[in-house]
């Protein structure tokens, strides 16, 4: 394991047992940013980066129980958190990175990931990976349930032009990554980056 991923298990290990309380009022946030993936029933889908799975009640809800849903985390802590709230139930449970996915390639009709951009190790090819395993037309959302200035702040900072989430940054990221970006949103109440998957 590298240096940034122990980094990024030892800062989320250590949030993961009360981290559903402290964010109580998301779900509205992400059932309505799943939406906008346009799933399908029988879909094929994956939350990446998907924490306490937060995300995989509305995945599930938007694929039916015919479709396949997927939650990949890095971080034991955190995918124990997701079976002690019963979200085990809505998706299986992948303990790996996601810059190494155990999925067949083209296998997926979209990629769900909130908050997942700004801990990627090596977001171009993480970027890839993600790209691998999803068909042509595929979707990807890259979500956080507050803006990039409201994100900041809460941290006690000013956002920077080097942000990876800023339009500019992302758009030719995403690019060199396999995806075209089809909507971008950042206001203070959410920031939403929608791709397609190209070829």
């Amino acid at each position: 394991m590298s240096d940034e991923q122990t980094r990024v298990q030892e800062f989320f290990t250590a949030r993961a047992a009360d981290w559903d309380s402290r964010f109580p009022d998301d779900g509205p946030a992400y059932a309505a940013a799943v939406a906008e993936l346009g799933l399908r029933a029988g879909d094929r889908v994956l939350d990446a980066g998907c924490g306490t799975g937060r995300a995989l009640p509305p995945l599930r809800a938007a694929v039916g129980a015919s479709g396949v849903v997927l939650g990949a985390d890095i971080t034991p802590a955190m995918l124990r958190e997701a079976v002690r709230a019963g979200r085990d139930r809505d998706g299986q449970l992948l303990l790996t990175d996601v810059a190494a996915l155990p999925l067949r390639s083209r296998s997926l009709g979209a990629v769900f990931g909130a908050g997942l951009i700004s801990h990627l190790e090596s977001p171009a090819e993480n970027l890839r990976e993600l790209a691998r395993v999803v068909r042509p037309g595929g979707v990807l959302a890259l979500f956080h349930p507050i803006g990039r200035a409201a994100l900041a702040a809460r941290h006690g900072r000013s956002i920077t032009p080097d942000d990876l989430r800023a339009e500019p940054n992302l758009r030719p990221l995403l690019a060199s990554s396999g995806w075209r970006l089809t909507s971008y949103v950042d206001e203070e109440s959410r920031f939403l980056a929608l791709a397609v998957r190209e070829g």
